[in-house]
């Protein structure tokens, strides 16, 4: 079969990997769905096998073999080396002529603008923040967890109110309700219960993200320890972006902040009434806005940007997903 395709974007996180087969106009030929992508834990090559059995479904559903560009927004993906070896890993599949790779947070930015300007942060399981100018320039972040400086995401807000709950419960902190609300929603006595059970994976320990919408349903209720613990959310999201956009020279011009990921996407109002105002006081000029876009758009855009599409073919595009 020949090159009839081309772009083939690829959104790969930790959890799903959505693929995409687009043709030159920006008609979508075929997309694709498969497991989640963690070479941390299996390997690179295992991890690239996953993303092959969906770009296998999605290239036998458009009729083509290859395409020629690969455009590739992947999970820990945190460093430039570890872009250029999955970018060599990925092109030796040759599935195109070209491969780009980026960190998966790229694709969150490039879903919510119409050109590649701006900032985005994304608070999933972790945190995140990217940001990129047309001319190329870019500002990014290790994004490790605390090795690297960050604070927050989903599993960090769950084990910060797990700390708390437990200080609370045995004396050494502040009485909160998350001594309460956190044992009572697996069903527990007490905090005492709930760490022995997370600790013998009596819980499993994917359940432990569980926590996270308890925290903010407690902060919501008035408890200032949650509260206190939102509060540095939105503080962790709005200094990561005030960085980028300093980094970027764009803290002087109007620029989309776009917000993605679970936790922001959830539109919980202290957390997001916080951002606006710490934005609002740090970056004036920062215009932000909640993604629910499919990522794999951001991948999608993010190619046809390299092949120098026409516009009319990225607004093709975008109103397929946003159908």
């Amino acid at each position: 079969m020949g090159l009839t395709a081309s772009v083939l974007a690829v959104d790969a996180g930790n959890s799903k990997t959505d693929v995409a087969v687009v043709a030159d106009d920006g008609n979508v030929l075929a997309t694709a769905r498969g497991g989640g992508f963690r070479p941390p834990v299996v390997g690179v090559e295992a991890a690239v096998d996953t993303v092959a059995d969906a770009v296998g479904r999605a290239f036998a559903a458009a009729g083509v073999s290859a395409v020629g560009h690969v455009s590739a927004c992947l999970a820990n993906a945190d460093f430039p080396v570890e872009e250029e070896r999955l970018a060599a890993a990925l092109h030796a599949r040759a599935w195109g002529e070209s491969v780009e790779v980026r960190n998966d947070t790229f694709a969150i930015l490039r879903a919510g603008v119409t050109e590649p300007r701006g900032v985005a942060v994304v608070c999933g399981a972790g945190i995140n923040c990217v940001g990129m100018r047309p001319d190329g320039r870019t500002a990014r972040f290790p994004a490790l967890g605390r090795i690297s400086g960050d604070w927050g995401g989903g599993w960090g807000l769950a084990e910060e109110a797990l700390w708390h709950a437990s200080r609370a419960e045995d004396g050494r902190g502040v009485d909160t309700d998350l001594a309460r609300v956190l044992p009572a929603h697996f069903g527990l006595p007490s905090v005492y219960a709930l760490v022995e059970a997370l600790h013998l994976e009596d819980i499993a320990p994917a359940r432990r993200h569980e926590l996270t919408p308890v925290l903010f349903a407690t902060a919501a209720a008035g408890d200032p320890v949650a509260r206190s613990l939102v509060d540095r959310l939105a503080d962790e999201v709005v200094a990561m972006a005030t960085v980028a956009l300093t980094r970027l020279d764009l803290l002087d011009e109007e620029t989309p902040v776009l917000l993605g990921g679970s936790v922001l996407a959830a539109r919980h109002p202290q957390l997001d009434d916080g951002i606006r105002e710490l934005l609002a006081e740090r970056a004036p000029k920062a215009v932000p806005r909640v993604v629910t876009a499919s990522p794999v758009l951001g991948a999608a855009l993010l190619g046809l940007d390299r092949v120098v599409a026409p516009p009319e073919a990225q607004a093709r595009l975008r109103a397929y997903y946003e159908a």
